[in-house]
């Protein structure tokens, strides 16, 4: 299933240029553990990047991979070595959102990239954020297609540089991930799988490319980065939710509705109202109201079995609500 994952996933990668690590993540999250992920992405990535190389190793641009590759590597040792400390789902949810920006290019003529080259500080600037990324992450490819494309290349430049760009950030994390124990043997045959279908795709590559067109190619290219976006954030999210979400309810209420969410240790409100529009109440304590709220609530308070303090946000609006229970029943107040 993986093996046919892949070459599907590389296939679209070969007519766009990149993208098949941002597909296969969320399909290899399901087989081996999140954080070995990378590492085994990285085997099939690397592959990919060796092979095209080879087949396209005459229209590759050193002068943009000479600027490229330098601030790239330690970036990349930086994003590998935060894999230990940090969950890249949160950064899933930024690369995502960031991918999906690029829906506006479709409605531009043709495809057509944006305007105007990147400076050469510029081209330093992109290879140390592909290589951070690339580290945390194990995938790059479409995130920086844009960079590419607004640069003018030609579609087989594009192929044979990005795979220059990042055939030795790949070296370099594979070797990174097994000094901090995330190249396991079970992700290395998960690699090894995803590298077999890169290879088919890299070598077939060689006569589709010639017969898309520029402009298909380019517009190829910005739909594989909204799909993969989507993809990425809509799976980051539902994961988050997954492991976060302890309690979640949905409350019809006068004129509106209202949703009660547990996240973690931490409790919210969120209620709808069509006259007064949303609102986020977050559960608080007497102790962090300022000091003429506490002596209010006191007063309000005064001799009831309990108090529940919530702290409410609106649009233009922010505010206490105090809930006193006396006797069987709940009062209400704003404050």
């Amino acid at each position: 299933m993986l093996t046919i994952c892949g070459l599907f996933a590389f296939s679209i990668s070969a007519v766009c240029g990149g993208g098949a690590g941002l597909i296969l993540i969320p399909i290899l999250k399901t087989v081996v553990p999140a954080s070995q992920v990378p590492a085994a992405l990285s085997v099939g990535t690397a592959s990919s990047s060796l092979s095209r190389i080879a087949v396209f190793r005459s229209h590759i641009n050193w002068k943009i991979v000479a600027r490229f590759v330098p601030p790239a590597l330690p970036a990349v040792w930086l994003g590998a070595w935060l894999l230990k400390f940090f969950n890249p789902l949160y950064l899933e949810l930024i690369l995502g959102a960031f991918l999906v920006s690029n829906l506006t290019m479709l409605f531009k003529k043709d495809g057509e990239p944006a305007a105007g080259q990147l400076p050469m500080i510029g081209l330093s600037v992109i290879g140390a954020a592909a290589g951070f990324v690339s580290g945390l992450t194990g995938a790059v490819g479409l995130l920086f297609n844009r960079f590419y494309l607004r640069y003018g290349m030609s579609k087989e430049q594009i192929v044979a540089t990005r795979a220059a760009n990042e055939i030795l950030l790949h070296i370099i994390k594979l070797a990174l991930y097994a000094s901090f124990g995330l190249l396991t043997a079970r992700g290395m045959g998960f690699g090894a799988l995803i590298a077999g279908s890169a290879i088919i795709s890299s070598w077939a590559m060689k006569w589709v490319l010639p017969r898309i067109s520029p402009g298909l190619f380019r517009r190829i290219g910005y739909i594989a980065m909204v799909v993969s976006g989507l993809t990425l954030f809509g799976g980051a999210v539902t994961r988050l939710g997954r492991e976060n979400v302890r309690y979640i309810s949905f409350t019809p209420i006068s004129g509106g509705v209202q949703t009660q969410v547990q996240w973690r240790q931490g409790f919210f409100t969120l209620e709808f109202e069509i006259d007064e529009g949303p609102e986020v109440e977050v559960k608080t304590s007497l102790d962090k109201l300022d000091e003429q709220k506490q002596q209010l609530a006191r007063k309000l308070g005064a001799g009831s079995e309990k108090m529940i303090i919530e702290e409410v946000f609106g649009i233009g609006k922010h505010y206490h609500e105090l809930y006193v229970f006396r006797a069987g029943s709940v009062e209400k107040f704003n404050i």
